[in-house]
């Protein structure tokens, strides 16, 4: 249920984890531990689901709170809990308020955790293709810049996400990219299909990490299409399910 990057497992005073699928109570393509809140599973299974992440990191369910996501480079502050039908529409949050667990969701874009274990600084970043182009990483570290984070002492850590070989895309897709930087050619890599190519998104996001002065950084290296242990959007397109759930990646100050 729960995976931990060591990095960050190392820091004092830090809880953080990225959940699995498994060990929930939803059932069907949901099955099992889906904590999105803007799927169709029931309600009611995805508040259990959501109240178990929130035991796993040590506060009380009403502590654990997550926005309601665009894709965006929106970052906000959390000062205190927020309810369902308030959640801000943004894709990252930034805290040091301890006991209040922040988290993104996820089901094949990037998410990236974030703490400066000196400044008490922690965040959360839901880095898919637009919001890292757009600039989400670099968003949110400024945000814990802000509330007296420092970049030479942030742990960031890349959780499950989408790779590359399980990551195609048209040739548009591949033009914005290269126009935003010709570097960024170098994230790419032919597919099979003519005109198309296999896109390196966990690359692409430690290399904004990188370009940020962020040196401390740990991918977890998995796959959330390729490994059945994650929900994936693309997968389940790709069985016409209808619906698919969401994963949760989150941190908390617990100290």
């Amino acid at each position: 249920m729960l995976l931990q990057a060591s990095l960050l497992a190392a820091l004092p005073g830090i809880r953080h984890g990225f959940f699995t699928r498994e060990g929930g109570v939803s059932g069907g393509v949901y099955a099992s531990l889906n904590g999105g809140q803007g799927s169709n599973d029931r309600p009611e299974l995805v508040e259990e689901n959501r109240a178990r992440i929130a035991a796993a990191l040590h506060v009380s369910p009403a502590r654990f709170i997550t926005a309601y996501q665009i894709h965006s480079p929106d970052v906000i502050a959390a000062e205190a809990p927020w309810a369902r039908e308030a959640r801000p529409r943004v894709d990252a949050i930034v805290t040091r308020v301890r006991g209040l667990a922040i988290g993104v969701s996820t089901a094949d874009c990037g998410p990236v955790l974030f703490a400066d274990a000196v400044a008490r600084v922690i965040g959360a970043a839901h880095a898919g293709w637009k919001g890292a182009l757009t600039g989400v990483i670099e968003n949110t570290i400024a945000e814990m810049e802000r509330h007296g984070a420092t970049r030479a002492n942030i742990t960031a850590a890349l959780g499950p996400m989408i790779r590359q070989s399980s990551y195609e895309v048209g040739p548009e897709f591949v033009v914005r990219f290269r126009a935003a930087d010709a570097d960024n050619e170098r994230f790419f890599v032919p597919s099979r299909r003519d005109d198309h190519a296999l896109f390196d998104l966990a690359a692409y996001v430690a290399a904004r990490l990188d370009r940020a002065g962020i040196d401390r950084v740990e991918d977890l290296g998995l796959c959330t299409y390729a490994d059945a242990r994650f929900f994936s959007y693309r997968r389940s397109v790709h069985r016409a399910e209808g619906d698919y759930g969401r994963h949760i990646n989150a941190i908390a100050l617990v100290e």
